[in-house]
């Protein structure tokens, strides 16, 4: 099981200590995540950390496709591997309704075909087989639409990259990783449990089988975000995490389209799911994060001693046995807690 740490991606830059990156790098991790949503952008701070290191790969964990074209991220993926000796690790979404339309002003639509046709064209241009043309439902390469000046023409990539850099998919539906299964290189779930984690193996499995026969294709890394806080207080570790998994579960998204809350009520927290929504979504924002139960912190994050953290990653270690874990991306370390898991681990 490789090891993976991510980097803050709010609040003020310097939140983003190299430190903690450096050290990550030191103990043999094998990956640093950059995030975004309506702030930090996910490229910037991988830059910056593939520019400060020199072994750790980096990733972005995930840039939003409505952002960007196809293209922009595969000149900006083509980039960053040139100027890193191939340590980036590509990785995309679909982000939500949300941000997609309140933040970048683009339609929501159809994240799983826009999912499909936006990998589709990545791989297009990374392998160069051809220059690039694409006919979709919602992109068209060269663009032939009525306003079209009738100038453009397929191009081909200037820059020679790894064709066969890894791209991961960011989703916890069962149809974004049935999609992520089929059409990915990996998958970035935001929760998960060694216990059950059926609900994220079992959906991409059957997207796996989809695939065409044939091809070189890696095996595929399943790496869910954990988040970790260590601490002689179980309790006080355990409440540290809540207010993050409210914001998730209770006001990332609305009411009826809220996939983290749907996913929670699958996890089996389905009247939690509502308590922590509810209460979030009227502005009680600390009946929300107290309605966060400590089962669910203890399925889903590594919280506590040392030797209670250690005792817990066994099971992310089975889990990693059967296949069914990759990568474990930590979020919320610290020089502590990085050493803690690579001698538990590594």
């Amino acid at each position: 099981m490789r090891l993976g740490m991510l980097l803050k991606y709010s609040g003020a830059p310097n939140s983003l200590h190299l430190e903690e990156v450096l050290e990550a790098e030191r103990l043999g991790y094998d990956s640093v995540w950059s995030g975004e949503a309506y702030g930090t952008d996910a490229v910037t701070p991988t830059a910056w950390i593939l520019a400060r290191t020199t072994r750790i790969r980096a990733g972005t964990g995930i840039m939003q496709m409505s952002a960007r074209t196809p293209a922009c991220t595969a000149m900006t993926a083509l980039t960053l591997q040139a100027l890193s000796n191939n340590r980036l690790l590509l990785g995309i979404g679909a982000s939500g309704p949300q941000v997609v339309e309140g933040w970048h002003g683009m339609p929501f639509g159809k994240p799983m075909a826009r999912t499909r046709e936006y990998i589709d064209i990545l791989r297009k241009i990374l392998r160069r087989d051809a220059p690039l043309q694409h006919q979709g439902e919602l992109y068209q390469i060269p663009y032939a639409g009525p306003d079209a000046t009738g100038l453009g023409r397929p191009l081909k990539s200037i820059l020679h990259g790894d064709p066969d850099m890894p791209i991961y998919a960011a989703s916890i539906t069962p149809i974004g990783l049935r999609t992520a299964g089929e059409v990915a290189d990996g998958v970035l779930p935001i929760f998960m449990s060694p216990e059950k984690a059926d609900l994220i193996t079992k959906p991409l499995r059957q997207g796996i089988a989809r695939r065409p026969p044939g091809g070189n294709r890696p095996p595929f890394d399943i790496a869910p975000y954990v988040r970790i806080c260590m601490g002689n207080d179980l309790q006080a570790c355990r409440d540290a995490l809540k207010p993050e998994m409210a914001l998730y579960i209770g006001g990332m998204g609305a009411r009826a389209k809220n996939f983290y809350n749907d996913f929670i009520k699958h996890f089996g927290y389905a009247d939690a799911a509502v308590k922590i929504q509810d209460a979030y979504l009227g502005g009680r924002r600390s009946e929300a994060i107290a309605a966060v139960p400590d089962a669910l912190v203890d399925e889903c994050s590594l919280v506590g001693s040392p030797d209670h953290i250690k005792d817990r990653l066994q099971a992310w270690k089975e889990a990693s046995k059967r296949d069914e874990v990759g990568s474990l991306l930590l979020s919320g370390v610290t020089i502590d807690s990085l050493r803690m898991v690579a001698e538990a681990v590594l």
